[in-house]
Parts: structure tokens; C-alpha cells; sequence
């Protein structure tokens, strides 16, 4: 199951990958917003987050104007590593190399096109599990655990 959650400006954006999930046969759960009615988006990357975190749901997209500002309030939920990214090789990589669990995108950055893609690549990229990948994880965890 796929976490979802917006801001007003990342609105749209979900409203197109929950199509195209749903044309995949993908299972998600939507944290909101539920409109393009102005709303912190802070709020809904902790809904989210959270769902991926407790383990209710595998990995969470998440989407507000910028992809920036949603990832920075995701990353202060113990355990989620959300990366923003707007090319094929950065969402690739941060699943392959960084276990990445939440992708977040700009609906003001990027087409809903090139959205698909990066949602595509990161959904179905698994993490290498290489010895200095989960060496790497393992210290961003410990960071994580002495705040």
C-alpha cells in the first residue's frame, strides 16, 4: 500500500498519480488534502510519514509546490528518509542506494508526464542492499536516534 499526501499545490499532481496508481493496480491510502484550498503542508507529510513509518503502508509520494518543503517536514518523522527529485537518476538512486521510503515531487516543477516516470522508477526500484548502501543507512539512523 502507498501512502499519499498533498498540500494545495501539490493537489493536482496527486490527483494524476492516483489515476495513473490506480491504472497500475497499485493499492493507496490518501492522507490528503482533499482540495486545492490553501493548507500547511506539514500537516499532511506527518499523516503521511507516519503511515510509512508505523509500517500501514510500504512507501509514501508526496507532493506540494516545490517537493521541497514536504520532504523537509517528512524527514522530522523518525525512520522516513524522503528524498525530492526531479530527474530519473536521483529517484532511481535514492531507492537503489539510500532505501528512500517517501518520494517527494513539485507540481509546480514538474509535468505530470515526467511525474509518472519518476513515480514508475521509484515504486519499482528495489534497494540493493549492498553492504556500504546499509552501512550508510545504518549511520543516518543513529543520527536520527541521538536528536
Amino acid at each position: 500500500m502507498i501512502a499519499l499526501g498533498c498540500d494545495h499545490a501539490g493537489f493536482e499532481l496527486k490527483q494524476f498519480i492516483i489515476k495513473h496508481l490506480e491504472d497500475r493496480g497499485i493499492e493507496y491510502k490518501d492522507y490528503g488534502t482533499y482540495s486545492t484550498d490553501s493548507v500547511d503542508y506539514a500537516v499532511y507529510a506527518e499523516k503521511t510519514a507516519r503511515a510509512v513509518a508505523g509500517g500501514e503502508c510500504t512507501l509514501g509520494l508526496l507532493f506540494c509546490g516545490t517537493g521541497v518543503g514536504i520532504s523537509m517536514a517528512a524527514n522530522k518523522v523518525r525512520g522516513i528518509r524522503a528524498a525530492c527529485c526531479s530527474d530519473m537518476f536521483s529517484a532511481e538512486m535514492t531507492r537503489r542506494h539510500n532505501d528512500a521510503n517517501i518520494l517527494c515531487l513539485g507540481g509546480r516543477v514538474v509535468s505530470p508526464e515526467k511525474a509518472i516516470e519518476l513515480v514508475d522508477v521509484f515504486l519499482d526500484t528495489p534497494f540493493s542492499g549492498e553492504d556500504r548502501h546499509a552501512r550508510r543507512i545504518a549511520q543516518i539512523t543513529e543520527l536520527e536516534n541521538r536528536f
